[in-house]
This record gives structure tokens, C-alpha cells and sequence, in this order.
């Protein structure tokens, strides 16, 4: 992922992909900055900034061309290389995870599927086998793991870190709803469903949820 970009510019630009991906696979050849901007919730002018920091611009009255686009915006993504992802945690979450067919679309391949508990090892999450956590640095090691998803209790959040982060693996996703720390050099992005939520009530205002029950 490109470290000279920020935040808020990448997640637009997954936005942008993902629309671009979608009107490709539909025949479409180009797009306007009005169109891109409004699938991703933007305006033109953000929208504009965003590719030009790329060194992508289109061709006014024309607009951008998705084939010559969509390569620019998965190298900004980091998504030119296979990423090969570990979901450690087969619960509800991690099973809808590793079910979820738009990994395979954006470049990730969920390689395995791990959990500590020994009624759910060697039941099925989506495509595959649920593997015992106990041979995670193993299993990182034999299939290229590149990315993990954790999707565990709070309480066995940062033990996971620790032993993903020592197998070789810099970039993990948590969900467990606690922070967790990690060494230098691995990128760690936490995912609070909770939080969240929260945020959605605060935004809607107080008494809505009262009024729409």
C-alpha cells in the first residue's frame, strides 16, 4: 500500500476500484469524473485530487478509461502482488469471512481457516477445512501467508498478534474489540463493529431509533 498516500485518499480509492471493476465486467469503457465520484460518495473535485496525486488524469469531455485507470489504482493498493490470507477465528465472523467472494475479486485468497477450539476444527468455513490454531506458524510458513484476519474474543486479541507478527505476517486486520499492539514493521488495522455502530447512532441523532421501531 502506498505509505505516501493518506488515509482517507486509499479508502476512496478502494471505492473508485471497486466501482471500476464492477462497470468493466459490464462492457463499460469509460467513466466520467461525475459518475466515479458519485459511486464513491465524493465530489468531481476530490475525486480529481485523488488521481492527480497518482499522476492519472483524464481527458476532458472523454473522462477516464477503465483499463488504463483501474491497473493505477491497484498499484496504489499494493494489490499488483497475491496476497494470501489466514482467518484465525471460525465463528460467525470469521465464517461469513471466509465465504465472502469479493476477496477473491480484489487479489486475496483465503488460504486458511484456524481456530483453537476442538469441536470446530475440521468442521467446513465456506471452501475450507478449519485447521487448529496450534499449527498457525506452520500453516503461515508452508502456504505464504501475507495477510491475517483475526476475528477472536478481546482476551486472546493480542497473544494472536504476537505469535502472527513473530511467524513472519506484517499486515493484520483485528477485530477483536480491544487495541492491540505490534512490533515495528507490522501494520496492524483494527475493526470495531461496536464502535461503529455508535458512531451511526451519535450521527443519526437521539430519538430515531425510537421513532423507526
Amino acid at each position: 500500500m502506498n505509505k505516501h498516500l493518506p488515509e482517507a485518499t486509499l479508502r476512496r480509492i478502494s471505492l473508485y476500484l471497486r466501482s471500476l471493476s464492477e462497470w468493466e465486467q459490464e462492457g463499460v469503457q469509460t467513466v466520467s469524473s461525475t459518475r466515479l465520484a458519485e459511486a464513491a460518495g465524493t465530489t468531481p473535485a476530490t475525486l480529481r485530487k485523488d488521481l492527480n496525486l497518482l499522476g492519472s488524469h483524464g481527458r476532458r469531455g472523454v473522462g477516464y478509461r477503465i483499463e488504463t485507470l483501474r491497473p493505477v489504482l491497484e498499484t496504489a493498493l499494493g494489490l499488483t502482488q497475491p496476497w494470501r490470507v489466514a482467518i484465525v477465528g471460525a465463528g460467525h465472523l470469521g465464517r461469513a469471512l471466509s465465504g465472502y467472494a469479493g476477496f477473491t475479486t480484489r487479489g486475496f485468497e483465503v488460504v486458511a481457516v484456524l481456530d483453537a477450539s476442538p469441536e470446530v476444527v475440521g468442521t467446513r468455513a465456506g471452501e475450507r477445512l478449519v485447521e487448529d490454531a496450534a499449527g498457525l506458524e506452520e500453516i503461515v510458513k508452508e502456504r505464504g501467508v501475507t495477510l491475517a484476519v483475526l476475528t477472536v474474543p478481546g482476551p486472546a486479541a493480542q497473544a494472536l498478534v504476537d505469535r502472527v507478527a513473530a511467524a513472519g505476517v506484517a499486515s493484520i486486520l483485528s477485530f477483536a474489540p480491544v487495541a492491540v499492539s505490534a512490533p515495528p514493521g507490522v501494520h496492524v488495522n483494527r475493526v470495531d463493529l461496536s464502535t461503529e455502530l455508535q458512531l451511526l447512532a451519535h450521527q443519526a441523532g437521539p430519538g430515531l431509533g425510537e421513532r423507526r421501531a
